[in-house]
């Protein structure tokens, strides 16, 4: 059931229909049943698997919390979540890949009788959901949140559907209390604010990510000898718009969506192309899973105690781990080294400047400059997380790298059309970022407010992609 379909908007409409007319309680049961439907519309077999690692947390964090002075046993119900839910995502997420590999190893050692190959499907979200509940267990553990003490309410949490599939990965300290306690009814504000976030998400989706698609999938369906430099560029520009309006479109769509039915989900990018470091990079890009990654893995290894070669081993580990996050592939393990090293390179950098004593002087070049670089970076691991496979991406990194930048008709017309549907993206959020506010359009006079939501309206019916995708953060 994809946000930009028809049928998602009928259900959403029934939803919040019946959702208006229910007392607190009742609005949580039906909230719970509704999203449990949302999810069977994907594949009913594995509701079965949500509800389990849903009574597995549960228990887990009730225990934990009832426990609180037997370290031992607080620490044996940790493991006990822990285990479970790392073990649900290993086996259906990385055991074949694995499988594969070790086969390919015994193989190339010479080695008969390798294991049998696996195939499972993976169920969408489980990413997503399985970190939410992991982080839900050791805030209890640390003492950062209450255990549920209602299945229901709990399950809820869990399960909303807004955000249930792709996120973002709500804290329990901020999205619990909210199924808990009676929410404000909506209002004129909210109202506004969830028109605003859903045109805008589906804007991003429907214009930008899926028009960025045909572009990206034609250029990296090719073979490297038929592409020339400014292609490969073109294509690598054209897939992280794609991903960026596709990922960024759909959290904005679940906040919409949320918003109406009296919750508010965290914002989970903030302009991340306007960056000027790696580090602000990850500070605006997909933020609940860097921020999940920050406290719940990098501190834990150390963080940036005990000087400068453990930190940027942790770094390292950090986003080696977070690029397996993603996906079983070697590209996804060369994305994360890439950004890990780099994180890693820019904090050295940095020190070693500021113990010279070296400060760079501000201004509006210097800072225009650090965007484009850290820009290009960012479009450099982009490429090895869209290619198909670690050999495809350095083909095309070489085919960049060694010549044949003609510009012809095809480049022309290509680059015409990302400049139609980037162009009003990129002037907006430029201007929101001089605002300091990502909702500074529903404070302005509402005309000016109608005028630019009837733009994305006609940009949405006339200048969609004709081929509806797939959101991308579903495969993981």
């Amino acid at each position: 059931m994809l946000f930009n379909s028809f049928t998602f908007w009928i259900f959403f409409g029934l939803v919040a229909l019946v959702f208006r007319f229910l007392n607190h309680r009742w609005r949580n049961r039906f909230l719970l049943v509704a999203s449990y439907v949302f999810y069977g519309f994907w594949d009913w077999r594995f509701l079965g698997l949500m509800a389990f690692s849903t009574l597995v947390d549960y228990v887990a964090a009730k225990q934990i919390a009832d426990e609180e002075g037997n370290i031992r046993k607080r620490k044996s119900w940790l493991m006990v979540s822990l285990f479970i839910n790392l073990g649900m995502l290993a086996t259906f997420k990385y055991l074949g890949f694995f499988v594969t590999e070790f086969n390919s190893l015994m193989a190339d050692l010479g080695v008969k009788g390798t294991l049998p190959g696996i195939d499972l499907i993976l169920p969408v979200g489980i990413s997503f959901y399985t970190f939410q509940t992991i982080s839900y267990t050791i805030d209890v553990y640390r003492g950062h949140t209450r255990a549920a003490r209602n299945f229901l309410d709990f399950a809820l949490f869990v399960s909303f559907f807004p955000q249930l599939v792709a996120g973002p990965i709500e804290r329990s300290s901020h999205l619990l209390p909210q199924v808990i306690n009676p929410r404000k009814p909506l209002d004129e504000e909210r109202f506004r604010e969830g028109l605003f976030y859903v045109l805008s998400g589906l804007f991003r989706k429907v214009v930008i990510a899926d028009n960025m698609a045909l572009i990206a999938n034609h250029v990296f369906d090719q073979p490297i000898n038929e592409l020339n430099a400014w292609q490969v560029l073109l294509g690598i520009y054209a897939f992280a718009f794609q991903i960026y309006g596709d990922f960024s479109g759909y959290s904005m769509i679940a906040q919409g969506t949320a918003k109406w039915l009296g919750f508010d989900l965290m914002d989970n990018f903030r302009n991340p192309y306007l960056a000027k470091s790696p580090q602000e990079f990850w500070q605006r890009w997909h933020i609940s899973l860097s921020t999940w990654l920050r406290d719940y893995l990098y501190i834990p290894l150390g963080g940036n105690r005990g000087g400068s070669a453990k930190t940027y081993r942790n770094l390292i580990l950090t986003m080696l781990l977070g690029g397996l996050w993603h996906g079983a592939a070697w590209t996804f393990v060369i994305w994360g080294a890439i950004h890990g090293a780099w994180l890693a390179l820019h904090r050295l950098i940095g020190s070693g400047l500021k113990a010279r004593g070296y400060h760079p002087r501000g201004g509006k070049f210097l800072g225009f400059v650090k965007i484009l670089a850290t820009f290009h970076a960012v479009c450099l691991c982009w490429l090895f997380f869209r290619a198909e496979s670690a050999s495809q991406a350095f083909e095309m990194l070489g085919r960049v790298s060694s010549g044949g930048w003609q510009w012809g008709e095809f480049e022309t017309g290509i680059a015409s059309l990302m400049a139609l549907y980037l162009i009003p993206l990129l002037s907006y959020e430029y201007w929101c970022e001089r605002k300091g506010n990502l909702l500074a359009l529903t404070q302005v006079h509402w005309g000016w407010r109608t005028a630019i939501y009837i733009f994305i309206l006609w940009m949405i019916l006339f200048f969609g992609s004709p081929v509806q995708q797939e959101f991308i953060y579903f495969r993981f």
